[in-house]
C-alpha cells in the first residue's frame, strides 16, 4: 500500500521510519516545505506528488487541511486526520468531504485512550452525582490546551451526562467548587510524551481512570493500522472507535 505523509515532525519522522522498515507499507512522499532537501521524499506540496497515493496520513498542523480537503476529493484519497484544534467551518468542510472519500478524523491514535473513552460512557452513567476532574499533561512543546484527546474525553463526559456540566480551567484564590461543573487542568513540562487522568471523587472513595504514553510509537502503530483499515473502506466519516470495534 502506497503511502503519504503529511508533515515531518517528530510524528511524521517516527511514521516515515516506521514504514520504512515495512514488508507491505511502501513511503511515496513527504509533504512539508520546512524540510525541503532532507530527505529524498519531501516535497513543497501535494501537487509536486509524483505519485497519487493509497491513503494520505496527516500529522501536521490543522491549518494544513484546507489544502488537504480539496486535493483529496479530486484525487480520492482516503485520509487519516490527527491533527486537532479545527474551527466549527473547518470541520464542516471535513464532514462535507466525507461523504466523496473516506476520512478518519482521530484526536489521539492509540488504542488505550480509545478504550478509555468508551469506558467513560459506562462510567459516567454510574456516577452522575459525583465530582469529576480532569487532569492532562504534555511535554513543554505543545502548544494548545486542553490537549485535543482531552477535549475528546470531555466531550464524551458531557454527552454521557443527563445535563451538561460547565468547564472550569484551574482555580485560583477563594474559588469554590461547584457542583455543575468539570475541573480541567493542564501541565506542561519537560518530555511527558502524554498523560491524561480523569477522577471521580465521591462521598469517601474515588475513581481514577489513568492513561500514560510512555513512547510517541503507539499513536505510530494506532495510526498505520487506522490508514490500513481506511483503505478498504466507502466514503463517510470515521473515528478510532470504528477501528477497534
Amino acid at each position: 500500500m502506497n503511502i503519504v505523509i503529511y508533515g515531518w515532525g517528530q510524528m511524521g519522522k517516527l511514521l516515515c521510519d516506521t514504514i520504512d522498515k515495512s514488508k507491505n507499507l511502501n513511503l511515496v512522499g513527504i509533504i512539508d516545505s520546512f524540510y525541503l532537501g532532507k530527505d529524498s521524499r519531501i516535497v513543497e506540496s501535494l501537487e509536486n506528488l509524483s505519485v497519487i497515493p493509497d491513503v494520505m496520513i496527516d500529522f501536521s498542523h490543522y491549518s494544513n487541511s484546507e489544502k488537504i480537503i480539496p486535493w483529496i476529493i479530486a484525487n480520492n484519497v482516503p485520509t487519516l486526520i490527527a491533527t486537532t484544534g479545527h474551527s466549527e467551518e473547518t470541520l464542516e468542510k471535513i464532514n462535507k468531504a466525507s461523504q466523496v472519500v473516506p476520512i478518519l478524523k482521530a484526536t489521539n491514535t492509540s488504542l488505550g485512550i480509545n478504550l478509555i473513552t468508551e469506558l467513560l460512557g459506562t462510567l459516567v452513567s454510574s456516577l452522575e452525582d459525583w465530582d469529576i476532574e480532569l487532569i492532562e499533561k504534555h511535554h513543554n512543546k505543545k502548544i494548545d490546551a486542553p490537549s485535543g484527546t482531552a477535549q475528546s474525553l470531555l466531550k464524551k463526559i458531557n454527552d454521557t451526562l443527563s445535563s451538561k456540566r460547565e468547564l472550569a480551567y484551574g482555580r485560583e484564590g477563594i474559588a469554590p467548587r461547584k457542583k455543575e461543573e468539570i475541573g480541567v487542568h493542564v501541565v506542561r513540562g519537560g518530555t511527558i510524551v502524554g498523560e491524561h487522568s480523569v477522577i471521580f471523587a465521591g462521598e469517601d472513595e474515588i475513581i481514577e481512570i489513568k492513561h500514560e504514553a510512555h513512547s510517541k510509537m503507539i499513536f505510530v502503530n494506532g495510526a498505520l493500522k487506522g490508514a490500513t483499515w481506511l483503505f478498504n473502506q466507502k466514503p463517510g466519516f470515521y473515528t478510532m472507535k470504528d477501528i477497534f470495534n
